[in-house]
């Protein structure tokens, strides 16, 4: 899975997803308009969290592209279903989560718990359904609830105040409190 982070190429793995040839591989979700996301009361009538298909991934190699930053190699959680787009003439077909500060001077990924597993998805407890196989644009799924992404006083990366969750913990970020997350 090719993505342009910035202005670096990288090639990431989420196992189950990509094929070894980099090809995305065919999902079992179902398509946006025929999922049906299971939410809780105090959210109904809301664009749901779970249609999001956040995925633990590894990144396994990072090009320099054209007057590019360098990008170390580390694992990440990664937007998985987005309509792939071409940015700075290279497809990406995922998009990193990083973490800024308030004047958007500082940015840091978020990053899984050292012991997460490539592919697993992030989850939001409370917040159960099956993500989009890829979000409509038109629908602004994404950009409805990345408003509600931050940093909090802990470091844990969260939706509201619900923490981006695997099954051996919870993700966050170095040093960026209250920060958003984008």
């Amino acid at each position: 899975m090719h993505l342009v982070l910035g202005s670096c190429q990288i090639l990431l793995q989420v196992l189950g997803l990509v094929s070894h040839d980099g090809n995305k591989k065919k999902e079992h979700a179902t398509k946006s308009s025929e999922t049906k996301s299971k939410a809780p009361a105090s959210v109904e009538g809301e664009i749901s969290i779970s249609r999001l298909n956040i995925r633990v991934g590894l990144i396994t190699k990072a090009q320099k592209h054209p007057d590019a930053d360098s990008l170390y190699n580390r694992k990440v959680c990664v937007l998985c279903n987005l309509k792939p787009a071409s940015m700075r003439g290279i497809k990406s077909q995922a998009m990193v989560l990083a973490a800024s500060n308030s004047n958007h001077t500082k940015v840091e990924l978020v990053e899984p718990p050292k012991d997460a597993v490539i592919g697993e998805r992030v989850t939001f407890p409370g917040f159960d359904g099956e993500p989009d196989s890829i979000l409509n644009p038109k629908k602004k799924v994404w950009e409805t609830r990345q408003v509600d992404f931050h940093t909090n006083k802990e470091l844990v990366a969260c939706y509201k105040d619900v923490p981006f969750t695997t099954s051996v913990g919870i993700c966050k970020v170095a040093s960026i409190s209250e920060g958003s997350i984008r």
